[in-house]
Formats: structure tokens, C-alpha cells, sequence
């Protein structure tokens, strides 16, 4: 039988953050602590640290990402850091995209719970949702595979001259080193290490910027995406 730790109160950081969206923010943290422990979303030694490990960790990725625009939030898992991104800027569309159905059924609950209209829960792989998913301006991740592979799966969602945005952790110039020939083919045009949250989380957070010229995902993708468009166009008129 697990073990459930106690969910701390929360940091002073955390209402400054959250502002008037702190209550739903707290919510949030009681979910992860009680179901997303009970259903494996999460582990017990991870609730003391939730607000800053995990929910203040993905907000402050707020800070890199441009107003009014599309998100997609490859690997959601828990949500993270979609929800947390989603509770402090409703100015943004996200998209929570997860293929585990006890990990989208989680999504959705909360997503209802905690009131946020301008989510949406897709259950998919990346690889699987391209062409049918409109392509987004910006693609978040946090702790779902290098560089390199994570690349190969959010880049291809980008819209021209879109950003992916990584939450990593000190190995991220070694990632970016080590994936750079990969990146190359997926299009990718600049690549950046960013820190965040200062003031808020110690150490700050840690973020990988790739940035995709015209075409995102380079020229296999461009044809995959034509022929899933061109699919999708036939399968409605029907």
C-alpha cells in the first residue's frame, strides 16, 4: 500500500504567481497529491515538493511564451507544465496531448475541475495527430525524452517560424550540442538555453528554445502533413 506524504501549504511565490487563479492552483496541487498519487501520475516522494519542484517549476515557463498564441503540450502526462501554464495565462489555446487513457481521463477531470475553457484534453501520439491537429505557435515539454527525439515529435507540430520550449535541467547545452545534426533536418533554425522564474524557484528553471524556420519538421514532415491534411479533407466529405 502506498504511502501518501503530506501536500505542504503553499509558497508565497505561489500566490504571487498564480494571482487571483491561486485557489484553482491549490486545487490543482490537492489533485496531484491525492489522485494523481493514487493513480501513478505521480510519485508519494514527489508531493512535499509539488509547489516547487513541480507547479511553480512549469508556471514561470509563462515567461518565454508569447501572447495570445497556440500551445501544445506534447507528453502532458499529469499536466505539467500545461495546466500550471494554462492557470496563469488565459490569454493562451492549449492543447493537453497525452496517448495514455488513464493519464487524458486525469487531464479531463481536472481540466473541468479547475474551469479552464481555453484547454483542450487530446489523447494521441504526437506522430500520430499530425495533420489532424492544426499546427500550433508554440510546443511545451517537460521530462519527456532528449532533445533529439522530442524534437522529432513536437517540432513537426509547429506552424512556421513557431518555438518549441523544453524544460530541461543542467545537461541542456550538452543536449543541444548532441542533437544538432537532428535538429538540423527538422528544420530547426536557432537553438537556446533560457532561465526562468528568478525570484520565484531557486535554482530557475532551466528551458531549451528551438525555433523552426518555414518548415517545420523539414521536408519528410512537410509531405506527411500534406498527405494527413489531404486524408482528413476526404474523410469529411463523405
Amino acid at each position: 500500500m502506498t504511502e501518501t506524504a503530506e501536500l505542504p501549504p503553499a509558497p508565497d511565490e505561489a500566490r504571487k504567481v498564480f494571482g487571483e487563479y491561486f485557489p484553482e492552483a491549490v486545487r490543482y496541487a490537492e489533485l496531484l497529491a491525492d489522485a494523481g498519487v493514487r493513480r501513478g501520475l505521480i510519485g508519494p516522494r514527489e508531493v512535499p515538493r509539488l509547489w516547487e519542484r513541480h507547479l511553480l517549476n512549469c508556471a514561470v515557463l509563462s515567461e518565454a511564451v508569447p501572447q495570445g498564441v497556440t500551445v501544445c503540450d506534447v507528453g502532458s502526462g499529469a499536466g505539467l507544465p500545461g495546466i500550471p501554464l494554462a492557470l496563469v495565462r488565459r490569454d493562451l489555446n492549449i492543447t493537453l496531448l497525452e496517448p495514455l487513457l488513464r493519464r487524458t481521463n486525469f487531464l479531463n477531470e481536472a481540466v473541468e475541475l479547475l474551469g479552464l475553457d481555453h484547454v483542450t484534453v487530446v489523447r494521441g501520439r504526437a506522430e500520430e495527430v499530425l495533420g489532424t491537429l492544426p499546427p500550433v505557435h508554440v510546443v511545451t515539454a517537460r521530462a519527456v525524452a532528449p532533445l533529439d527525439r522530442l524534437a522529432g515529435w513536437g517540432v513537426p507540430l509547429l506552424r512556421p517560424y513557431g518555438e518549441m520550449l523544453a524544460l530541461k535541467g543542467d545537461t541542456a547545452e550538452e543536449e543541444i550540442q548532441g542533437a544538432r545534426a537532428a535538429l538540423s533536418k527538422l528544420g530547426v533554425v536557432d537553438t537556446s538555453v533560457l532561465q526562468v522564474g528568478e525570484g520565484v524557484v531557486d535554482p530557475m528553471s532551466t528551458v531549451v528554445r528551438v525555433e523552426v524556420g518555414e518548415s517545420p519538421g523539414g521536408v519528410r514532415f512537410a509531405a506527411k502533413r500534406a498527405k494527413a491534411a489531404r486524408t482528413g479533407r476526404a474523410r469529411r466529405r463523405r
